[in-house]
C-alpha cells in the first residue's frame, strides 16, 4: 500500500493497519489461531499467497512473530507491538458490533465460517465422556453449504463439512442470519426458537446443558478477548 507520505502518527500507523485483511489477521491470532492453514480457514476468501505476503509484511513491522519447530509446522505470534495493535482491533469490533450492524447483507453470513469460529468456542469439558456429534443444518444456504458437523471426542473439537459417517446426537436447523445473530450476542437461541427461526433435535441432555457447552463469539465477551492480549 501507498503511504501517506506524513509525519502524523496516524497515518504511519494506518499505512500498516489499513492494509486489506491485516486486522482479520490479528484478529485469528487473537482468538488462537498460530498456523497458517489456522489463519487461511479464518479468512477463507484470502489466498494463500496473499495470506503468506500479508504475514511477512506484518513480520517486517515488527507486528508478527514466525517461529519455527524443527519437524513442525511455522507458527506465528503477536509480537508486543501486536498486541497493542488487537486493541485496536478490539475496539474496532466492538464499534462494529454497534455501529455497522445495518450494513450486514446476505453475503456477509458465510456458514463455513460461522462453522469455524464456533468450533474453537465449544467447551469441550461439558459434554459426555464418549464421541458428541452435533449438526448443522443452514436451510436458507445452496446445498453444498447447507451442511455442517462437529465432532467433539476426547477433548478435541473438529470440524467436519462431509458427513462424517457417525450418529448425530444434537441437530441445529436453521439459517445463517439467524444462527449468527446469536453467536454474535444479537439474538437468543431461545428467542430464535421461538421465533421458529431455529429447531433442535436430539437427546435432551444435551440440550439441557447447552449452556455449559455453547461459547458465543468472543466480541460479545470482550474482556476475554482482551485476555487474549495479555
Amino acid at each position: 500500500m501507498k503511504g501517506y507520505s506524513q509525519f502524523c502518527p496516524v497515518a504511519k500507523g494506518a499505512e500498516i493497519f489499513n492494509e486489506r485483511w491485516t486486522p482479520l489477521i490479528i484478529r485469528e491470532m487473537m482468538c488462537g489461531s498460530k498456523r497458517f492453514n489456522e489463519l487461511k480457514h479464518g479468512n477463507p476468501m484470502m489466498s494463500p499467497s496473499l495470506l503468506s505476503q500479508r504475514l511477512k509484511f506484518l513480520e517486517a513491522a515488527g507486528v508478527v512473530e514466525k517461529k519455527v519447530h524443527k519437524g513442525e509446522s511455522a507458527e506465528y505470534f503477536l509480537t508486543k507491538s501486536g498486541k497493542d495493535l488487537g486493541e485496536v482491533v478490539v475496539r474496532l469490533g466492538l464499534w462494529g458490533l454497534k455501529w455497522a450492524r445495518s450494513r450486514l447483507t446476505r453475503e456477509d453470513y458465510d456458514p463455513q465460517l460461522l462453522m469455524w469460529d464456533m468450533r474453537r468456542r465449544i467447551d469441550s469439558s461439558g459434554f459426555p465422556q464418549r464421541r458428541v456429534v452435533i449438526s448443522f443444518m443452514f436451510e436458507d444456504m445452496p446445498s453444498n453449504r447447507r451442511a455442517y458437523w462437529l465432532i467433539v471426542d476426547n477433548g478435541e473439537v473438529d470440524l467436519c463439512v462431509k458427513f462424517p459417517g457417525f450418529d448425530v446426537d444434537l441437530a441445529f436447523v436453521t439459517t445463517s442470519k439467524s444462527m449468527a445473530d446469536v453467536w454474535m450476542g444479537y439474538s437468543t437461541l431461545k428467542r430464535e426458537i421461538r421465533k421458529k427461526n431455529l429447531t433442535l433435535r436430539g437427546g435432551r441432555d444435551l440440550k439441557n446443558s447447552i449452556d455449559d457447552w455453547f461459547s458465543y463469539s468472543l466480541f460479545s465477551n470482550p474482556e476475554e478477548l482482551r485476555e487474549s492480549l495479555s
